[in-house]
């Protein structure tokens, strides 16, 4: 069985709460990250601190705790911040080929979107071609966000539904290099 930290152990940590806090905001920067950090290290206290009995060796053990709850945070931090560079570093990669995607993207696409209900044209219109975030078009549409997501899943559904009647198996295989009879006309 786990032995508990002793009450008045705990009491000496609860105590020092706001000192605590304040060490750890210094080193983050950022209040909310300094709690979440103190509160992560609160249970990791009481789940390892068993043994503990005297309450000032206790605070000399809390800070050590907390110096490797913030090890961890700039570690975790830093390797956020190298995954992020390289996504960055892979969308500007593929933002050079984009412009030949375009031009080779199915021109049934861009005659079927009027074909379309207005409410569906206008979110597939800002979303897809305008590069908008869907947060963005509900703006410019003035409706919710969830109401824009909800009406972007619809729009694409309802494009899909009339390329697969437009363009049969052209649109079945990506529509890359359109043979379909609509695009001729």
């Amino acid at each position: 069985m786990r032995e508990t930290l002793a009450p008045e152990v705990v009491d000496v940590l609860v105590n020092r709460h706001r000192q605590f806090l304040s060490f750890l905001e210094r080193r983050v920067g950022s209040r909310a990250a300094a709690e979440e950090l103190l509160q992560a290290a609160y249970v990791k206290g009481l789940e390892r601190g068993g043994g503990l009995r005297d309450g000032e060796s206790a605070v000399a053990w809390f800070y050590r705790l907390l110096r490797n709850a913030l090890i961890d945070f700039y570690r975790h931090r830093e390797a956020e911040r190298r995954a992020l560079e390289g996504h960055a570093a892979d969308v500007a990669a593929g933002l050079e080929g984009d412009a030949a995607l375009e031009d080779a993207v199915c021109q049934c696409v861009h005659a079927l979107i009027p074909t379309l209900k207005d409410d569906y044209a206008a979110i597939l219109r800002t979303v897809e071609m305008e590069g908008a975030t869907v947060g963005e078009a509900a703006a410019r549409l003035s409706i919710t966000p969830g109401n824009a997501a909800v009406r972007l899943h619809r729009a694409r559904q309802a494009l899909r539904e009339r390329l697969a009647v437009a363009c049969g198996t052209c649109a079945d295989h990506g529509c890359l290099d359109c043979t379909c009879e609509k695009s001729k006309q």
